[in-house]
C-alpha cells in the first residue's frame, strides 16, 4: 500500500505580495505630523544699541509645577492675563531709548509700571513640570494682548485694524510696500518681547 504524498503549497510568491502590501500600506497611510509653536527669531541688529532693563520694565510671568500663574508674587488665574499685559505694555510712565514719549499710548502712567511699549518685555518663567497646554495657552493670551494694542493704533492711524493690514499684505503676495510700511510702523511702537525661561529646579 502506497503513502499518499501531502500537497506542498507553493510559497515562493509570498515574500513579494507581502512586500508589495506594505508599500500599499505606506502610501496610503496618512501621518499626523505636529505643526510646532509658530514663532519666529528676531533677526540679528547690525547696530545693537545697549539698553538699560529698569526692573519696572519687566512683567514677570510664572507658571509653577501645579501650573498656576503668578505675576507680580500675586495667583492669578488665566483669564486675568490679557488686561494685565495690556496695562503694562501700554502703561507709557516714561520715554523710550532716544529720550522720546510715546503719544499713542492709552496707558495710566504708574511708575512703577513699563515706561514705554518699546521697552515692556513679558518674562515667561516655567517649572519643568509645566504642562505644555498651560505654557502654549499663557503665550496665546499674551499674544493676543500685543494683537489688541497693534489693532488699536492701526485703527487709530489707518482706520484698518492690525489683523486685517497682514491678511492684506498676504493676499497681495507680499507686494504691496504700502501695507507692508504701515505694518512696520505698527510693530515698531508695539515690538513683541517676549522672553521665556524654565526655572531650574
Amino acid at each position: 500500500m502506497s503513502r499518499k504524498e501531502s500537497p506542498e503549497i507553493n510559497a515562493g510568491s509570498m515574500a513579494d505580495i507581502a512586500f508589495l502590501l506594505l508599500i500599499f500600506f505606506l502610501v496610503t497611510t496618512t501621518m499626523s505630523v505636529d505643526a510646532g509653536i509658530s514663532r519666529k527669531i528676531p533677526q540679528k541688529q547690525e547696530n545693537p544699541t545697549d539698553i538699560d532693563i529698569n526692573e519696572r520694565n519687566i512683567l514677570e510671568v510664572n507658571i509653577n509645577k501645579n501650573n498656576e500663574l503668578f505675576v507680580d508674587g500675586k495667583t492669578i488665574q488665566l483669564n486675568e492675563l490679557k488686561q494685565i499685559a495690556i496695562n503694562f505694555i501700554d502703561n507709557g510712565g516714561g520715554l523710550d531709548i532716544n529720550k522720546q514719549n510715546c503719544d499713542w499710548r492709552n496707558g495710566n502712567k504708574i511708575s512703577s509700571s513699563s515706561d514705554h511699549p518699546t521697552k515692556a518685555i513679558i518674562a515667561i518663567k516655567t517649572d519643568r513640570l509645566t504642562t505644555y497646554e498651560t505654557y502654549i495657552s499663557t503665550l496665546d493670551i499674551l499674544n493676543s494682548a500685543y494683537t489688541h494694542l497693534r489693532n488699536k493704533l492701526a485703527v487709530k492711524l489707518y482706520n484698518q485694524n492690525y489683523v486685517s493690514l497682514v491678511d492684506a499684505y498676504k493676499k497681495s503676495n507680499h507686494r504691496d510696500k504700502s501695507i507692508q510700511e504701515k505694518i512696520k510702523l505698527i510693530r515698531e511702537k508695539y515690538p513683541l518681547l517676549l522672553s521665556d525661561t524654565e526655572n531650574g529646579n
